[in-house]
């Protein structure tokens, strides 16, 4: 039995064709140059990324602030590290906020989400890039290649990265075999209910830029369904035409468990569910529960099959509000 012949959609064929691109098609400076008096900000949440922070800010500080003048402000979000994350940030040249330092006075949220609105809320910027804090082998490119569309295309809100993502295992790396949440939960799910972002090659990659005009209209979902939320009130913000999207090479960085991917899928379905719910297309008598059961091996040699360690995990997901609507729920802001 043979598979059915299928085309892209003209909607997403005409998107891809035209709002794609690569970060190599920007230099610095002739975006240093574009930026007509616009400031830029580049924000970096981190939780215990000690490693890979420093090197991060002191490449975009070496290269696109103090070398070329194209960002204005690098700050690094420490979101509750455990390690010298925040100590490390600050060495290398970054402005260092706290996220509960920044929402001090509001409900306290868990997860990337509320560290990317703290981070939104701390900046000044015309313009803000999202980069996230565990990359390796990182390249100026990653920003120059987000802020290319917004500083050259006035038609653009909204950028969203890709990239190849190698699987790095202990005994070999398996090219493109990463994204494997995106494949499996995002991907499907952005298909059947959102059509028109389907063209959009990696919708959770966690590097992004906007207007600030643009983002502080929509909501941040407090965990891992950050990503997934911000591409859906984008599409009903300002429409797919305001966005895009730019191929930045290669990406490599930790790596998380299968256990740990069951818990970001579960928000990623918990947040689409939410989007569901606010535009009538389902209905149901209460939201759906916010807990998930795993299982973990138990004792390798012993006999039995049953011998399972029972995990239950909580992966309900808030929001914080929209932040053009709600700078006056601020307690604090960000030193100058």
């Amino acid at each position: 039995m043979g598979y059915a012949r299928t085309t892209v959609a003209p909607t997403v064929a005409d998107w891809t064709a035209r709002r794609t691109a690569s970060a190599g098609r920007w230099t610095p400076w002739e975006l240093a140059m574009a930026k007509a008096g616009r400031r830029v900000s580049v924000v970096l949440p981190a939780r215990n990324e000690e490693p890979t922070v420093g090197p991060i800010v002191r490449s975009i500080r070496d290269h696109l602030v103090d070398r070329i003048p194209l960002v204005d402000e690098v700050v690094v979000v420490d979101s509750r590290s455990h390690d010298a994350t925040a100590a490390v940030a600050a060495a290398a040249g970054a402005r260092v906020v706290s996220q509960d330092e920044m929402t001090r006075g509001l409900p306290r949220l868990e997860g990337k989400g509320d560290a990317l609105w703290a981070g939104l809320a701390a900046t000044d910027g015309d313009i803000v890039a999202f980069v996230d804090a565990d990359l390796r082998e990182f390249q100026p490119s990653f920003v120059t290649g987000l802020l290319g569309p917004l500083l050259t295309d006035s038609s653009v809100s909204f950028v969203k990265g890709f990239y190849h993502r190698p699987l790095v295992r202990s005994s070999d790396v398996e090219a493109d075999a990463g994204g494997r949440v995106t494949e499996i939960m995002a991907r499907p799910l952005f298909n059947l209910f959102w059509p028109d972002l389907a063209g959009f090659v990696q919708p959770l990659a966690g590097e992004y830029a906007g207007l600030r005009t643009v983002l502080e209209q929509i909501p941040f979902v407090s965990g891992y369904g950050v990503e997934t939320g911000m591409l859906i009130d984008l599409l009903d913000v300002c429409g797919l035409d305001a966005l895009a999207q730019v191929d930045l090479g290669e990406r490599r960085h930790r790596h998380q468990s299968t256990e740990a991917l069951g818990r970001m899928s579960a928000q990623i379905l918990l947040t689409v569910w939410s989007r569901l719910y606010r535009k009538g297309w389902v209905i149901a008598e209460r939201p759906p529960g916010g807990l998930l059961t795993q299982f973990r091996r138990g004792d390798a040699d012993a006999l039995s099959n049953l011998d399972r360690e029972i995990v239950v995990s909580d992966v309900s997901v808030q929001e914080r509000p929209p932040l053009d609507r709600h700078r006056h729920l601020l307690a604090t802001t960000a030193a100058g």
